[in-house]
């Protein structure tokens, strides 16, 4: 098995300037989310009898606000690792949810999406949850990429589809994505599940209605368009 990528979701391996902005983002990640009311909805038991095999954590881009909070808060006894982007914004990120405790991955599905693609299959084979946001980094909204059901497949990992809503939320109305921001003592409903696998070997077609049928999990309540 090839060696792991770098850890680039390490502080010390971040430039300054990036580690500078990512701690005023967790700071004020943190601060708000002290204020939230969170609700978690967990049929499947997933938090206290978590299963054996590594996961692939989905959700969209307009929710990223609270992921390293909801990570902290339900997965970290989990080793996790962060898609992000191979951007100047990536690295920020990469500093923020560093301060949560999980590791990043450099890479997005439009800039070196292939090595980013084999970077994820070794760290889930080293044992790591993966987080992507298959929607990202420029959409459409709510649309997954194949990047997931492949990854699944060829790992054999299971799919966690996490789907988050905001009671009061502030949104960017002119961001591609409307990114959504909670507002102070709202509820944040959490929903983690089903857990989904994708079978391996599959042609083209069988591997298209894989991946319509995950983006479906994701999108019960939202308005695709």
């Amino acid at each position: 098995m090839a060696a792991l990528p770098e850890k680039e979701g390490s502080i010390r391996q971040l430039p300054p300037k990036a580690r500078r902005i990512g701690w005023a983002g967790a700071c004020l990640i943190r601060l708000l989310s002290l204020t939230l009311r969170w609700r978690l909805h967990d049929p499947d038991g997933i938090v206290q009898s978590p299963p054996s095999r590594p996961m692939i954590w989905t959700f969209w881009h307009n929710r990223i606000f609270v992921l390293p909070t909801l990570y902290q808060k339900y997965l970290s006894v989990r080793k996790g690792a962060v898609l992000t982007s191979a951007s100047k914004d990536g690295e920020v990120i990469a500093a923020i949810v560093a301060r949560f405790g999980c590791e990043a991955v450099r890479g997005s599905s439009s800039r070196k999406g292939t090595a980013a693609l084999l970077g994820l299959i070794d760290w889930v084979r080293d044992g790591y949850d993966v987080a992507i946001v298959p929607d990202g980094p420029r959409g459409p909204r709510y649309r997954m990429g194949p990047g997931v059901a492949k990854l699944a497949e060829v790992t054999g990992a299971l799919i966690l589809p996490v789907r988050v809503e905001y009671r009061g939320y502030w949104c960017f109305e002119k961001a591609w994505d409307r990114f959504r921001v909670p507002k102070p003592f709202t509820t944040v409903d959490v929903f983690l599940g089903p857990c989904t696998e994708v079978a391996s070997e599959l042609d083209e077609a069988g591997f298209e209605r894989e991946r319509v049928r995950i983006e479906t999990l994701m999108n019960p309540t939202h308005e695709v368009d």
